[in-house]
């Protein structure tokens, strides 16, 4: 009869329970791209057109931290240029038109889709680093509106101790 003996080299970690779940870097950066709060969906990031809020209304979470810097506008830059490159050759290619109209319409045709697509892009850039805990993302989160809080271990009600 053989002794069977058990040795636990690594142990599992003990479970906590993760009460404020982080949105996932797909979600979001969509969240971002229609100028929500990557944590809560709730929350508008944006004050003005291009100005970040220093935290979201709806869930407090710290939107301060952010350092989109120079990638919007590079992305910004990258998409109208092949959008509008790619329509300046088809049309210019197959159609005729009077150098008047291709003087307004494609000029006109880049400063709108630039303008357009400058916040959400932006918005989109700060969903990456919340997902991606850059800049100042990598701290505890607020929890999430409408979630229950969760109890780990005795709870201090006074001083907020035992809360997630």
């Amino acid at each position: 009869m053989p002794l069977e003996t058990k040795h636990e080299i690594d142990p599992p970690p003990a479970a906590v329970p993760d009460a404020v779940v982080r949105t996932k870097l797909i979600p979001a950066m969509a969240l971002g791209f229609v100028c929500r709060c990557p944590h809560c969906g709730e929350g508008r990031i944006f004050g003005r057109f291009l100005k970040v809020k220093p935290a979201c209304e709806a869930c407090g979470l710290s939107l301060e931290g952010h350092r989109a810097d120079d990638l919007p506008p590079y992305l910004v830059i990258f998409i109208v240029g092949h959008i509008v490159g790619y329509l300046i050759l088809k049309i210019e290619m197959g159609y005729d038109l009077p150098l008047w109209v291709s003087a307004t319409l494609w000029p006109g045709l880049t400063l709108g889709l630039a303008l357009g697509l400058l916040q959400p892009v932006k918005g989109a850039v700060i969903g990456l680093q919340y997902a991606m805990r850059m800049h100042g993302f990598d701290t505890s989160l607020p929890s999430r509106p409408g979630a229950e809080e969760t109890r780990v271990g005795p709870a201090d009600t006074a001083a907020g101790i035992g809360r997630v």
